[in-house]
């Protein structure tokens, strides 16, 4: 399918052609949340950790006599029934990340792109550069293209462009190879470069 190149000025600066197996896909919303839950699960850093009962340092001499107090017969004050005391069956520390085959990873990358373009949330730029690393500058640019929420994916990202870009709230700027379904899906718009679209394409076919 073909799409008008646009500047960062709101000008047309020619058109592309998106490769239909790529974006012109019909967007499976099963596949989208497969891949959404594999990235949360994968990023949980998983160190959560509490004593059980072996491992907290207490006396484990018997604390009063067998009978005669009109108390429970406790042998060990590291019970988890005791202020201080074990936790019983606590969390460890272990990986969160479930499984999700590489096809359908790469599958999932595909329909979250066919999704934005399917929504007309995807816009094309000739390229994302900048002069001067001067955030206001970046702003008034992404107002005339309507930006407000957004994700901008180029093969490289310019270093002046980046700096400008990371003091903006709802505004991600990301690698080709850094591109990924969540990130795609959380941002209203998708915006690429030229050279992002051909990376794009070579890294899914």
């Amino acid at each position: 399918m073909k799409v008008d190149v646009l500047s960062f000025d709101n000008k047309k600066a020619g058109s592309i052609d998106l490769d239909d197996a790529v974006f012109g896909l019909e967007p499976r919303r099963d596949i989208l949340h497969r891949m959404v839950v594999y990235q949360l699960a994968k990023r949980q850093q998983g160190t959560h950790k509490a004593k059980p009962r072996n491992e907290v340092k207490a006396t484990s001499k018997k604390m009063h006599r067998q009978k005669g107090t009109g108390g429970a017969r406790h042998g060990n004050k590291a019970a988890p029934q005791f202020r201080g005391g074990g936790v019983a069956h606590p969390p460890r520390p272990r990986s969160h990340a479930i499984g999700l085959p590489k096809k359908v990873r790469r599958l999932a990358l595909k329909h979250a792109l066919s999704a934005k373009q399917a929504a007309k949330e995807l816009i094309v730029v000739d390229q994302a550069l900048l002069d001067e690393a001067k955030t206001k500058a970046l702003i008034e640019a992404f107002g005339k293209l309507g930006l407000s929420n957004a994700l901008i994916v180029d093969a490289e990202v310019d270093e002046k462009f980046r700096l400008a870009a990371r003091n903006i709230p709802d505004v991600d700027v990301l690698p080709v190879v850094g591109a990924n379904v969540y990130d795609i899906l959380r941002r209203e718009k998708l915006v690429l470069t030229k050279a992002a679209v051909e990376g794009l394409e070579a890294r899914l076919k």
